[in-house]
C-alpha cells in the first residue's frame, strides 16, 4: 500500500510519516528530500538557480518513479505536488493506494512556518506575520481544491502527533 501525506508547508508531513512508517513497518518517502539527493541542492537551491518551471518538472519525474515501486510506503508529498499538472489525479488513481490531507487552520502554520521562513524558498521574502498570514491564506485558498480531494481530511488542530498518527491508524483499519 502507499499511503500519501498532502498538506501546506509546515504541516508535519515529515515528521509524522515517518513515525507513521515505522508503526506500519513501511517504507518512508520525502518527496523533497528524494529530490535534494537527485540534484545534488537543497529545494531553495533548486528554486534560486533554476526556476520552479525545473523544480516542478523533477517533482513529477520523482513522484513518477515512486508510484512505480512495488514497495509499501508512507510518502511525504511537497507542498504544491498535488497542485501541478495532473499529479492529483495520477495520485488518486494508483493502484491500492490513499491520499491523507493533514489539515491546520492558517494561524497555526503561520506561527509554525514564521520562525523557518529563512529555510523555504517560497516565503522567506515575507518579512512580517502579517504578510506571511496572508500569502498562507491565498496558497490554501488555491491549494485547497487539490488538497481536499484525498480519501481522508484530518483536522490536526489542538492534535499531538500520536494522536494525529493513532486517528490515520484508526482510518486505515
Amino acid at each position: 500500500m502507499k499511503i500519501f501525506l498532502l498538506g501546506y508547508m509546515g504541516s508535519g508531513k515529515t515528521y509524522i510519516g515517518k513515525q507513521l512508517a515505522e508503526r506500519l513497518g513501511s517504507r518512508f518517502i520525502d518527496l523533497d528530500e528524494q529530490i535534494e539527493k537527485k540534484q545534488g541542492a537543497s529545494i531553495s537551491e533548486i528554486f534560486e538557480k533554476r526556476g520552479e518551471v525545473f523544480f516542478r518538472k523533477i517533482e513529477r519525474q520523482m513522484l513518477e518513479e515512486v508510484l512505480r515501486s512495488d514497495v509499501s510506503s508512507v510518502i511525504s508529498l511537497g507542498g504544491g505536488t498535488p497542485c501541478y499538472g495532473d499529479n492529483m489525479d495520477v495520485i488518486k488513481n494508483t493502484d491500492n493506494a490513499t491520499t491523507i490531507y493533514l489539515k491546520w487552520d492558517i494561524a497555526t502554520l503561520t506561527e509554525r512556518l514564521f520562525t523557518e521562513k529563512d529555510h523555504r524558498p517560497m516565503i522567506s521574502h515575507l518579512e512580517t506575520r502579517e504578510k506571511l498570514e496572508e500569502f498562507i491564506r491565498k496558497h490554501l485558498f488555491e491549494r485547497g481544491f487539490y488538497y481536499n480531494q484525498s480519501e481522508h481530511i484530518i483536522d490536526c488542530n489542538s492534535r499531538s502527533p500520536e494522536e494525529i498518527i493513532h486517528q490515520i491508524n484508526e482510518l486505515l483499519g
